[in-house]
């Protein structure tokens, strides 16, 4: 921030992204609010050793900690907020520090547990069971995750994306949102949560969100009809960046928003 920070704010971004992608649009937004901004490459992806190959979720839950760990210790008395987006939200949720300020879960990666189709974990099962290494496109065909062309376009020419995924990796992605769905309510009540979902994300289902957020008791989350997957790169970015800001201001207060997240629970 052009001033001095009033909170610090570290970033997890999804599957096959880095953390260099996810401070492009809404970073500078967020730091012009007084918000100091890290976002770190998850183990597996970026820059990091061993691209492409599953950590185990184990590692990257201890890794986002080790990151807060230090951060914290690096800015004493600040609030601390952590951020996730997609695979990122669902390893914030499980990371979940004592002590944080508060976790901000953006279309967090929660398409699993009963709310994934029921033939597809054991085929995927079986597939990464025989063909583990055997990678397959990393794209969801024609599904879209924004409707930011720059900066879909950007990701696709990134040399760091990922173009292809192992089918372990895919696997082990699952497990995380399994994981991320049973962690999901005890998360809700022990750390002031914020849930953004938009309504035209196609890569974790909007219906399965729903209701996996409402059986789970969310009580903050906050809809965007025309938001896509990446919230914070959507052309919606500005009213995202506005709430997330809002949020850090004051974990407590409630947001205009957040009626049309209670309509959206209620809805079918």
């Amino acid at each position: 921030p052009p001033g001095a920070p009033r909170a610090v704010l570290l970033a997890l971004h999804g599957m096959g992204d880095h953390g260099g992608n996810f401070l492009v649009e809404s970073g500078p937004a967020l730091a012009a609010g007084g918000v100091l901004v890290y976002s770190m490459d998850q183990r597996g992806f970026g820059w990091t050793a061993h691209r492409g190959l599953w950590p185990g979720l184990e590692a990257l839950i201890e890794d986002a900690r080790t990151a807060v760990r230090l951060l914290r210790a690096r800015h004493p008395g600040l609030p601390f907020f952590l951020l996730g987006e997609s695979l990122g939200g669902a390893i914030a949720l499980l990371a979940a520090p004592e002590g944080v300020s508060g976790l901000i879960l953006a279309s967090p990666a929660i398409w699993g547990g009963p709310y994934l189709p029921a033939l597809f974990r054991p085929a995927l099962s079986v597939a990464s069971s025989v063909l583990g290494p055997l990678a397959v496109e990393a794209s969801a065909g024609p599904l879209a995750a924004s409707d930011n062309r720059a900066a879909l376009e950007r990701f696709a020419r990134d040399p760091l994306t990922l173009r292809e995924v192992r089918l372990d990796l895919l696997r082990g992605v699952v497990a995380t949102m399994d994981a991320a769905v049973a962690a999901l309510p005890g998360c809700c009540r022990a750390t002031p949560t914020l849930v953004l979902f938009g309504g035209r994300d196609q890569v974790i289902p909007t219906r399965a969100a729903r209701r996996a957020l409402r059986e789970a008791g969310a009580p903050r989350v906050i809809f965007y009809p025309s938001g896509w997957h990446l919230l914070l790169r959507d052309e919606v970015r500005g009213e995202v960046v506005e709430d997330v800001l809002g949020f850090i201001a004051d974990p407590a207060a409630p947001r205009p928003r957040e009626a049309a997240g209670r309509a959206w629970l209620a809805g079918r």
